[in-house]
C-alpha cells in the first residue's frame, strides 16, 4: 500500500515520517530528496528557489521502487498526493507555519506563498481532487510523535479495511484558516 503524506512545507512531513519509519517499521521514500538525486526534474524555478519536478519520471521512478514486499510504502513530499491514491495531509496554523519556515531561512515571498496556501488549503483540494482516501491531521499544537501516533491509527484502520470511525476523525476539510493570512 502507497500513501503519501504531504502538505504544505512546514507542517512536519519528514520529521513524522522518520519517527512512522522508527515505530513502525513502513518504508519511507523522501520525494523531494529522490527529485534531486536521481535528477527526476525538468529545470530550476529561480524565482522559487525551488526544483520543478518531472511528474511523470516521478511516478515511474517510484513505482520501480515500490514492491509487494513492502506492505505500506510513505512518500514524504508536499507532491506525493500526484502518485498516491491514499494519502495524509498534514496541516498546521500559518502562525506556527511561519515560525518553522522562518527557521529554515526561507525568504519572505516564499514563506508568503507557503501561508496563502496553506490558508487556502491548496495541498488539501488538490489531494480531494487526485487521490481515492484523503485524511486530515492538524499538526499545530502536537508532538510529532502524537501525529506519528495518529498516522498509525489511519494505516491501521486501512489495513483492517474498517475505517469508518477514522474516516470521520481525521475527515478532510475541518480546518479554516483562511482569516489568518488574509
Amino acid at each position: 500500500m502507497l500513501i503519501g503524506l504531504t502538505g504544505t512545507p512546514g507542517t512536519g512531513k519528514t520529521s513524522t515520517s522518520e519517527l512512522v519509519k522508527a515505530r513502525f517499521g513502513y518504508r519511507v521514500i523522501h520525494l523531494n530528496k529522490l527529485i534531486k538525486e536521481k535528477h527526476l526534474y525538468s529545470g530550476v524555478d529561480e524565482v522559487r528557489d525551488t526544483l520543478v519536478a518531472d511528474m511523470d519520471k516521478v511516478s515511474a521512478y517510484v513505482s520501480e521502487l515500490v514492491n509487494d514486499s513492502d506492505k505500506i510504502t510513505v512518500l514524504d513530499s508536499h507532491l506525493s498526493h500526484y502518485i498516491a491514491d491514499i494519502v495524509i495531509v498534514l496541516r498546521a496554523s500559518p502562525d506556527i507555519l511561519r515560525e518553522r519556515l522562518s527557521h529554515r531561512d526561507y525568504s519572505q515571498a516564499k514563506i508568503s506563498e507557503n501561508l496563502e496556501a496553506e490558508a487556502l488549503d491548496v495541498i488539501l483540494v488538490e489531494s480531494v481532487e487526485w487521490c481515492e482516501k484523503v485524511f486530515e491531521i492538524n499538526t499545530t499544537d502536537v508532538t510529532v510523535e502524537e501525529v506519528a501516533t495518529n498516522i498509525g491509527e489511519i494505516i491501521s484502520a486501512l489495513l483492517c479495511e474498517d475505517d469508518g470511525a477514522v474516516i470521520r476523525k481525521y475527515k478532510p476539510g475541518s480546518l479554516d484558516w483562511s482569516e489568518d493570512v488574509f
